[in-house]
């Protein structure tokens, strides 16, 4: 963990302009600089820069942030990497906190297996580029595949000698220890304690992490070279670095294509992959002949919502993998399927095509996954009515999965008409799936709950039997925080750390609210002048106390007991709270730099101004700005965004007085009836503070 100092100096070091500077032509514009977007095809400059806020953000597609975020998106690294990439640039030692004797070993093994896999990436590549057998064969091999020889060195592709432990041998004497080669599965031991290659006699496909390191390998086997073996491809087994649920072929080299077109392209095996990367198609991936898992998907869904799926045409094949695509509708993505002519499949049809031919292709032919699903299976179902009931069923789980609504919606009418049903009928089952998983939710979510309970008394047991010295607090990577740095909350924030406000306003869809529109500038007054002074109050004693724009804010909410409508709203005033405190807060400068995205991006938005008033208006009149006026604005936004959500509570208090299972249950009617009376009462206050509002009784 790099602890906050160092953090600070690497933010005060790195410059913006510079940086972007590596990867996008800019020009003076002003104050700021604006170049071509590097996040998408951009035509017309849209990405500025400015040095003084230390920011960039495309107006076209939104991208942006500080130096560190601009680095993640664009080399798609995390953000501890991408604090180490500028520390490496800028020449700064990077100070991490001492590991402990435990994580020290973990680490020093996990490293060890890297450096094994890199030797053997090498070693695989020397031989085929420079042994009789590697050239002869491998490389034949490659050849006839039509791969240029740009592309074999790209992909890091390689070839094992038929000879059964010519690359164990070599390794032990370049003083690689055994353990590590078995650990990678380079190697396996025989009975008699003598090890033997995993890969001999085939080409190797080394397989990348998202950062570039080499984690796996996968092996095809050569049938003129190796007689008599049955397996076609052989893989690297489950190890500390590699779990094969959680990577993808190709997807270090398609990262960047796959940001930059909003689009990823999944295919079966290696070789399609590297056909169209030679072919001028990028953003592929592939799922190494396994069907999808959630951790791959999560590793796309980083990059882009949207995923074309390409098929050979073999029908069996189409229908097993379909049933892993499930999970891509439930994390909200978009998908598309596209048939390939028959005899086809990616690595043939890109040899004999180009990117254009390609490309326009995909777009004739792709369809929408439940469109395509419901054909294939009404093809299958016929006119048996068993299959077609059946059919309908398994429709009906895959739209029922979809988060969206109005998404789901738009699908329920289309399956409708092809199906030849009402839509009353797959709209209640559709209803009833989602109320079975949500309660399958809630089980689960009871039972991990019960379980952490259970654990942490266990725990607590222990350790107070053991010391009665209190732990160190730690993050969310379950990593102590380091000395003089910070948790994620403390005890003296005004609200608590867990997502515990209740309101009656539903979560989504009321971004067009009057409210909503004044949340989100106090929102903004937050991140640019927390930490600014707004006013003074006196206390008892007759002192002036100075109020910061956070602490006005906190407290004026919490003394209607009210809080902000949008979850990301709340965290992110409840760590200003929890740390406005701190010495050399700046809330501008925290939230920019927050490891989380979806803060750090918020941020930007909240902060960023396209435009500013040239020098001309600033000579001819005195222009007061917002941080100047801050004893006035802050109060007239919290004033008016207090009683547009008490107006939008009572309104739906009211709705769900007129639910049925509400009306009908006495103790949640008195509730709410309750609430209602209070809300009521601090309307009529807000009114009289306004002035020009009239409360009905």
């Amino acid at each position: 963990m790099i602890d906050q100092p160092t953090i600070d100096r690497i933010l005060d070091a790195a410059q913006i302009v510079d940086v972007v500077s590596d990867f996008v032509t800019l020009r003076k514009r002003g104050v700021n600089y604006v170049g071509l977007c590097p996040f998408h095809d951009d035509k017309t400059p849209s990405f500025y820069v400015s040095p003084a806020k230390g920011l960039c953000k495309c107006f076209a597609c939104g991208k942006g942030g500080n130096v560190v975020h601009f680095i993640m998106e664009h080399e798609q690294m995390s953000y501890p990497e991408a604090l180490k990439y500028l520390a490496k640039k800028y020449g700064i030692e990077v100070k991490e906190r001492e590991l402990s004797n435990e994580e020290k070993l973990v680490q020093s093994e996990r490293e060890s297996l890297f450096i094994v896999n890199q030797f053997a990436r090498d070693y695989f590549q020397n031989i085929l580029h420079n042994h009789v057998d590697g050239r002869s064969i491998g490389m034949a091999y490659f050849r006839n595949r039509g791969f240029r020889d740009d592309i074999i060195e790209k992909f890091q592709l390689g070839y094992c000698t038929e000879s059964h432990n010519a690359m164990a041998e070599e390794a032990l004497k370049k003083g690689y220890k055994k353990e590590f080669l078995v650990k990678t599965g380079l190697c396996y031991e025989t009975d008699d304690h003598q090890l033997r290659d995993r890969f001999w006699g085939r080409v190797i496909f080394p397989v990348h992490t998202l950062s570039g390191k080499v984690v796996a390998f996968g092996g095809r086997v050569l049938a003129s070279a190796t007689k008599g073996v049955k397996v076609k491809y052989v893989n690297s087994p489950e190890s500390a670095i590699y779990h094969k649920s959680n990577e993808l072929y190709g997807i270090y080299f398609a990262k960047q294509a796959i940001v930059k077109q909003d689009r990823c392209f999944l295919v079966e095996g290696y070789t399609d992959v590297i056909s169209m990367h030679q072919s001028g198609i990028e953003n592929v991936v592939a799922s190494s002949g396994t069907a999808l898992t959630p951790g791959q998907i999560r590793l796309i869904h980083r990059f882009t919502n949207n995923m074309t799926v390409l098929y050979d045409g073999d029908a069996a094949g189409i229908k097993a993998s379909i049933r892993g695509i499930d999970m891509l509708l439930e994390e909200g993505m978009n998908i598309k399927v596209c048939l390939l002519p028959d005899g086809d499949d990616p690595d043939s049809f890109a040899r004999k095509h180009n990117s254009t031919e390609f490309q326009q292709f995909i777009q004739e032919h792709e369809t929408d996954f439940i469109r395509f699903k419901t054909n294939l299976l009404l093809e299958d179902a016929g006119k048996d009515p068993i299959k077609r009931a059946e059919l309908i069923g398994n429709l009906v789980q895959s739209i029922s999965v979809i988060p969206e609504a109005i998404v789901r919606d738009v699908y329920i009418k289309e399956c409708a008409q092809l199906l030849r049903v009402e839509d009353k009928l797959l709209v209640s089952e559709v209803a009833k799936r989602r109320e079975m998983q949500a309660e399958k939710r809630a089980e689960q979510a009871e039972r991990e709950r019960g379980n952490a309970g259970r654990q942490a008394e266990s725990t607590q047991n222990v350790t107070g039997a053991e010391s009665s010295t209190p732990a160190a607090p730690t993050t969310a990577d379950a990593t102590p925080t380091a000395a003089g740095e910070a948790p994620g909350h403390n005890a003296n924030a005004p609200f608590p750390p867990e997502d515990s406000y209740i309101s009656f306003i539903p979560q989504e869809g009321k971004e067009g609210q009057e409210f909503y529109k004044y949340e989100r500038l106090i929102l903004q007054m937050i991140v640019r002048y927390g930490e600014k002074v707004m006013c003074n109050v006196t206390n008892e004693e007759r002192q002036e106390i100075p109020v910061s724009v956070i602490e006005y804010v906190v407290s004026d909410l919490k003394q209607d007991e009210l809080s902000f409508h949008n979850p990301l709203h709340r965290q992110i005033l409840t760590e200003a709270a929890a740390h406005i405190h701190d010495a050399g807060f700046t809330a501008e400068r925290y939230f920019l730099a927050y490891p989380d995205p979806a803060i750090s991006k918020l941020s930007v938005e909240l902060i960023s101004n396209r435009y500013q008033l040239s020098k001309y208006h600033s000579k001819s009149q005195k222009i007061v700005t917002d941080e100047e006026r801050l004893y006035e604005l802050v109060p007239a936004l919290m004033i008016n965004f207090k009683y547009a959500i008490v107006s939008e509570e009572l309104k739906h208090m009211m709705s769900a007085l007129q639910d049925p299972a509400i009306a009908n249950d006495e103790e949640k009617c008195n509730a709410i009836m309750k609430r209602y009376s209070e809300m009521r009462e601090v309307q009529s206050i807000m009114a009289k503070r306004l002035g020009d509002r009239v409360v009905l009784p």
